[in-house]
């Protein structure tokens, strides 16, 4: 079901656990759904939106447990993957033939579980987002999920600042900017969603098999300025994709579509049009 605000316009699905899945959207042509990481919502992509809109459909979800979107009790990734192929499915019919899928982070590795469970995807997007070829890349210490998860209900601001800095790899100066954004109450309101995705991130072991199954073309987006946490192996992951290429997005680190969003969509549109 999509409903009509002024230029933006929400759509709302139902996932295979009957979970109500909303998304904002904006522009026109081929659909291009985005999904945003933890600690955030669909809002996280409006300023790279205003560059994608006069050239594609774009489809901004707000994943489970924040936004327009329901919850459950309990949480799996692999929901997370029903998730976004409910959107995908559904877009593509609306359209008449597969869309594109991106995703940032954490929504990276739902966007890569969506990629082997949908034929509705024409062009797969990753940025800084798939399970890690090195364990160490997604292990933190035992002591980080109780903090994260004894915070989020109490001190939501000083948990997003622990998991944006300890977690994400954020500097001082990027935290300092996100808190700074009009985007930061919402990344507060998502706080209690943090530490389940930290904790089924850790469970997100890259299995190069696996990834041979996506079979659709693959661009992995990584900021040349990013930690080699962060980065997580692009060359092994690539090599495991059959139609797979890395493109670097100079200067920057995890937060391209908002440090530099005309940039980011550039890359993101090259892809699209190749």
């Amino acid at each position: 079901m999509t409903t009509q605000t002024h230029d933006v316009a929400t759509l709302s699905v139902m996932s295979a656990d009957g979970t109500p899945i909303g998304a904002h959207v904006s522009g026109s042509g081929r659909p291009l759904v985005l999904l945003h990481g933890a600690s955030s919502d669909s809002s996280t992509w409006r300023m790279a939106a205003e560059w994608l809109e006069p050239h594609v459909r774009v489809i901004r979800v707000d994943r489970r447990g924040r936004g327009l979107s329901g919850d459950r009790s309990e949480y799996t990734i692999e929901a997370e993957y029903d998730d976004a192929v409910a959107v995908v499915d559904a877009a593509a019919e609306a359209y008449g033939a597969p869309v594109d899928l991106l995703g940032h982070s954490y929504g990276g590795n739902v966007a890569f579980g969506a990629g082997l469970r949908t034929k509705n995807i024409r062009r797969l997007m990753l940025y800084e987002g798939w399970p890690p070829p090195n364990p160490e890349h997604r292990r933190f210490p035992a002591e980080m999920y109780t903090t994260l998860e004894e915070l989020a209900t109490t001190r939501p601001e000083d948990m997003l600042r622990v998991f944006l800095r300890d977690c994400a790899g954020l500097t001082a100066d990027e935290l300092a900017q996100l808190e700074a954004a009009p985007s930061w109450p919402a990344r507060v309101a998502a706080a209690p969603t943090v530490p389940r995705e930290v904790r089924a991130f850790g469970h997100c072991a890259f299995d190069p098999r696996t990834a041979a199954g996506i079979s659709v073309p693959t661009m992995l987006l990584v900021g040349s300025e990013s930690t080699d946490e962060v980065k997580a192996d692009p060359e092994i992951v690539a090599a495991a994709i059959p139609d797979a290429r890395i493109r670097v997005l100079d200067g920057q680190t995890h937060m391209a579509h908002l440090a530099a969003p005309e940039d980011f969509a550039s890359a993101v549109l090259e892809f699209l049009r190749d």
